[in-house]
């Protein structure tokens, strides 16, 4: 599996072959530091957010522009929490960011960096996923019309379903109603995907998200 990057989405300052102008030679000496102190940046974003003040320090720190750091942070920031999700393994990390264009140096630098953060990654976005509701029990009812005015003979079944789910330590009810056909194609669906759960394929794929 190999994430697909965008070069345009990485605007991190280039610590490529030649410095970039905006950075200085002494700085460029030291690239993993900077992807280090880029990375403790990125860390402390997913934990609390953006912040300008941190960006505004380490731009003095590296004697580049905010926007420069900001950019860098986020792109940093996007490459590491996708490579998490998916937890990509060190090749398919290193097959990625070939595309970026970066040293050979760089590129070790940010394996490392995905390396020692990832498990820390997925657990701050695992507590920032929306809690989603959760079952809790369920009530049915089945009516069935068998006139109207307009009709006296006729066999109308309708099943009523009363959805209790529980979110936060709240409780919630849902009201839905459908015919006995459509619930049956539903039970059906349902128990196609369960069937599909149990193959090794997606068993692989629950591993790697957990």
């Amino acid at each position: 599996m190999v994430l697909q990057i965008s070069v345009a989405s990485w605007v991190m300052p280039k610590f490529d072959v030649s410095p970039p102008r905006s950075i200085s030679l002494p700085l460029w000496h030291h690239c993993g530091k900077v992807v280090n102190e880029f990375g403790r940046i990125a860390l402390e974003f997913l934990r609390k957010g953006t912040n300008p003040k941190i960006y505004e320090g380490a731009a003095r720190k590296l004697n580049v522009s905010s926007e420069t750091i900001q950019h860098g942070v986020e792109g940093l920031t996007y490459l590491l929490t996708e490579s998490s999700k998916l937890m990509i393994s060190e090749i398919d990390f290193q097959d990625s960011i070939l595309v970026l264009g970066f040293s050979e140096e760089l590129n070790a630098v940010l394996l490392q960096l995905y390396l020692d953060n990832r498990k820390e990654i997925r657990s701050i976005l695992t507590e920032l996923a929306p809690k989603l509701p959760s079952y809790h029990s369920l009530e049915w009812r089945l009516d069935v019309q068998l006139a109207s005015r307009s009709l006296r003979q006729q066999i109308k079944p309708v099943v009523t379903l009363k959805l209790h789910l529980t979110q936060n330590g709240n409780q919630t009810t849902q009201i839905l109603q459908t015919d006995p056909a459509t619930l049956l194609h539903l039970i059906q669906q349902l128990e196609q995907a369960l069937g599909e759960m149990k193959t090794n394929h997606c068993r692989r794929i629950v591993r790697n998200i957990k």
